[in-house]
């Protein structure tokens, strides 16, 4: 009896550990990683009538999926002034619960974003959601009902890119980080209480939108982050930095992929005064004069102000000779931290670098020379378009449909750069199972390429409609989020 007692608890032990490793429980799945860990076969061939196992129609987003404990969770916007969470169970679409909060006086967003941008996380327990005008709440994922609600500052971003920004988890902690153009923070909160554990105030940081991620070192887990500059590796335990290393530049807006103790990235940002130039200056509302006036400034905003705390740390400390204009060097010194310079400068010839590179987690201080394993600058990364790194291969999916890889031993590129024959413009990350990788375009058509050193084109699916959210893979099926449905693909 005991033998069998022992063999059945064995049993419920390997078949929940099963369940939760194929769990897609955050932006990018495992660790942001775009990995699927799940062994079950996945289909190649689909559309948005072909191989759908079920289909939801939802409100505008380009929040991602998740997947955890057998319920997908994915964020909409109800209507212009609600924004929703919404369950569904995993295998049969079946809706189980749908919350509802007010959101009034949106700040407008660029129209190829939503004011629905962001991706929840989740556990066999609990929801974690962020909204800009909401903070960070945590409902019960079996019922939705309410379970704590950290609040948090409102962001300011000064151009129309909109908070987008999601909650990535580690074991007990819920860790949120936001980049913004007045109150850069990352906290690490306890997932069951919603207490705050840590935080770290990221003022030397400009505006990023890169998610953590874990990497495993010979002293233990640590919480890797990249920014404007540099790429730190905090304590999990207590928020410090324990590292840094200087190799990024001016903003990161993908996420870098780690493979055990190594992180690797791809880059690409322009200059903080060509960007301000370009964005106000040379603006139809500008006079293109080569200065930066406040006026100038305010016409570009969304709200059309920008806010006073955002003057007094960026333009009064740049205008250095006090005339009421930034030009040249005061550009470089008012939009980026005095320790924190990165990125071209206001007189480079080139006016954006992009490269990718990889670096060695772990170390203490400034690791820039130490732990920088290699870096090699290329003309096919994308600003928002995350990397893959799978079976010792990096690739790189660029917008217009272009594909580029590199071995992670030293990035050395492998073959050409070619075209994946879906030209478009990208937004989704790409992603990985079964042997296959899925890459969502923007027109709606997700192309499937073979997981090796060719990547051969295995199909091409059209789903109807715009897809701009990183689909989810868990139990053998892909969850597509388009701007108008939830659609769930299966062989």
């Amino acid at each position: 009896m005991r033998l069998t007692a022992l063999v059945s608890i064995l049993t419920i032990l390997l078949t929940t550990a099963q369940a939760r490793s194929a769990d897609w429980p955050q932006f990018r799945g495992p660790n942001c990683t775009g990995i699927s860990l799940d062994s079950a076969a996945l289909p190649t061939t689909f559309t948005d009538t072909e191989n759908v196992l079920w289909s939801a129609n939802l409100g505008d987003g380009i929040g991602c999926p998740i997947v955890a404990a057998g319920r997908v969770f994915v964020p909409s916007m109800i209507d212009d002034e609600h924004v929703g969470l919404h369950a569904f169970d995993a295998k049969t679409g079946k809706p189980l619960w749908t919350r509802s909060w007010e959101t009034p006086n949106l700040t407008p967003v660029h129209k190829t974003n939503s004011q629905c941008a962001t991706t929840p996380a989740a556990d066999e327990s609990r929801v974690y959601f962020y909204f800009s005008t909401l903070g960070l709440v945590a409902v019960n994922a079996e019922t939705g009902a309410d379970e704590w609600h950290h609040e948090l500052p409102k962001p300011f971003f000064v151009f129309r890119w909109g908070p987008a920004m999601s909650p990535t988890l580690y074991k007990d902690k819920v860790i949120f980080l936001q980049d913004d153009d007045l109150n850069p923070s990352i906290v690490a909160l306890d997932k069951a209480t919603g207490k705050v554990l840590w935080q770290d105030d990221r003022s030397d940081q400009a505006v990023n939108y890169s998610h953590p991620v874990i990497c495993s070192t010979d002293k233990g887990d640590e919480l890797v982050v990249a920014g404007t500059g540099m790429l730190i590796g905090y304590d999990l335990e207590t928020g410090n930095r324990n590292w840094f290393a200087r190799v990024l530049l001016r903003n990161i807006k993908t996420t870098p992929a780690v493979d055990g103790d190594k992180i690797y990235i791809s880059l690409q940002s322009g200059g903080i005064a060509n960007q301000w130039l370009a964005s106000a200056d040379r603006a139809e509302t500008g006079n293109s004069d080569g200065k930066l006036s406040k006026d100038e400034m305010h016409a570009i905003v969304p709200t059309g102000k920008v806010p006073d705390a955002f003057f007094k740390k960026t333009f009064d400390r740049g205008d250095l000779n006090k005339d009421g204009f930034l030009e040249g060097e005061e550009l470089d010194k008012a939009f980026l931290h005095p320790d924190n310079f990165a990125g071209a400068r206001f007189d480079a010839k080139e006016a954006a670098d992009e490269y990718v590179l990889a670096v060695q987690a772990g170390g203490s201080g400034d690791v820039t020379e130490s732990h920088l394993l290699w870096k090699h600058p290329t003309k096919y990364t994308d600003h928002i378009v995350s990397p893959l790194v799978s079976n010792g291969r990096m690739l790189l999916i660029k917008g217009g449909g272009i594909r580029t890889a590199f071995e992670t031993r030293r990035g050395k590129q492998i073959g050409r750069q070619a075209r994946i024959q879906n030209s478009c413009e990208y937004f989704a990350s790409p992603i990985v199972g079964d042997g296959k990788i899925y890459i969502a375009g923007e027109n709606g058509v997700v192309v499937v390429l073979k997981d090796s050193d060719k990547y051969e084109l295995l199909a091409k699916n059209d789903m109807g409609d715009a897809i701009l959210a990183t689909p989810a893979i868990a139990d053998g099926s892909i969850f597509i989020r388009t701007r108008s449905k939830l659609i769930c693909v299966s062989n």
